[in-house]
């Protein structure tokens, strides 16, 4: 199957992607975009059927409207079930977007971010799906998986029953930009935090009888930039990096609210990353050391220290394919009948093919389209759309 023989209407692929691109779904409201898909999805011939939604937002711990959306597409050729995932949600600089075509991209009205990230994903898997109904084309078995709160914390992927997914071996996820991009990797994150309980006292009058929690808070950051976990992490035994967040208090309140009293009580809030989980998890506790460290350099008048809690936990694992994996040999297989030249990125970021691996299906990433992320200046290159459209009919098409 050449470039020229896939039948891909190019006009038809746009018209979903602007569809998409308008209906609201920021994370945890995913509701109105997922019936969005679903009515795109029973137009196209896909029966009611093979079309559902999972229960993952009853045991994701955030509010969430819906679960998962999973349709699964008998096969019409023998063969092992291929997965195609994406993400419903998108982030909340996207509320509001009014896409528009400019040339051979899709632009906002530059208020909002557009959405591009993953509604190209969203568009893309629909389009697989009506190009092989609409010209029969023969394929295994597929799912289609749409995640929701990929956007705040991969919840959808993580908590899913990876029975769901009715045994497929392999999964091509898209939430990338250039279709040449084969995303083979990321890294793992561990979410950190620290709780500091001083002493108040007024600040003018007995300084030295309290014990203050932003101090500690301050001197162990510096020790854990001292002790080069900040940042860029480079040792011996591991590479990744490191980043404080939040700085604050209770409820989203500062620490302290007044200059005349010694603050009592401060919150802060991080991460770590890392290729290899186990050097995620030490990044972290060079920060605990920190703040231990800096917890015995403030004592008030009786030689007291404030109240330290520290705690971590992983929030998402790493993973790493190889080469030689079946799901990767394909996508270069597809790419280069398309005449694309592979490109292999490991990711600093996390996505849904984190946990859809942990979850026993190796995943690679492809890219559509979307291009900068997260910010107003978003926008979609229709060019690289149509060829991760393409990309992906091929991948459910091709043989093994």
């Amino acid at each position: 199957m050449s470039n020229f023989s896939i039948p891909l209407d190019v006009t038809a692929a746009e018209e979903h992607l602007i569809r998409f691109l308008s209906v609201e779904g920021v994370t945890g409201q995913e509701k109105n975009i997922g019936l969005a898909v679903c009515d795109a999805l029973k137009k196209i011939g896909v029966p009611d059927s093979a079309i559902r939604f999972d229960d993952v937002n009853k045991r994701i711990p955030l509010p969430t409207e819906t679960g998962n959306l999973i349709v699964d597409i008998p096969g019409t050729r023998p063969g092992p079930r291929l997965l195609f995932s994406t993400h419903l949600d998108t982030v909340p600089l996207c509320a509001g977007a009014k896409p528009r075509r400019e040339g051979d991209r899709i632009v906002s009205d530059g208020t909002t971010a557009l959405g591009g990230d993953a509604r190209t994903g969203v568009a893309l898997l629909v389009v697989v799906a009506e190009t092989l109904i609409k010209h029969n084309l023969p394929h295994p078995p597929l799912t289609l998986l749409f995640t929701v709160r990929e956007e705040s914390g991969l919840h959808g992927a993580r908590e899913l029953n990876p029975a769901d997914l009715n045994g497929a071996v392999m999964c091509i996820n898209v939430d990338g930009q250039s279709a040449s991009d084969l995303i083979v990797g990321a890294v793992g994150q561990e979410n950190w935090e620290v709780e500091i309980t001083g002493r108040a006292s007024h600040a003018g009058v007995a300084p030295e009888k309290g014990i203050s929690a932003t101090l500690v808070g301050a001197l162990g950051l510096a020790e854990v930039k001292r002790s080069g976990w900040f940042g860029k992490v480079v040792k011996q035994d591991g590479r990744g990096t490191s980043n404080i967040g939040i700085f604050g208090g209770k409820g989203d309140k500062p620490a302290g609210d007044a200059t005349n009293v010694v603050t009592d009580y401060a919150f802060l809030k991080g991460e770590a990353r890392s290729p290899e989980a186990a050097f995620a998890t030490k990044i972290a506790i060079g920060y605990k050391e920190a703040f231990v460290k800096a917890q015995n350099e403030v004592v008030d008048d009786k030689g007291d220290v404030a109240d330290v809690k520290f705690s971590h936990k992983p929030a998402y694992p790493p993973f790493e394919l190889g080469k030689d994996t079946p799901i990767v040999k394909r996508a270069v297989k597809a790419l280069g009948i398309l005449g694309i030249e592979p490109v292999y990125v490991f990711s600093n970021g996390g996505l849904d093919a984190n946990w859809l691996d942990k979850h026993g299906v190796p995943t690679i990433t492809i890219g559509a389209g979307q291009a900068e992320i997260h910010t107003i200046k978003e926008y979609v290159n229709l060019r690289e759309y149509e060829k991760g459209c393409r990309l992906g009919i091929l991948m459910a098409t091709m043989d093994d």
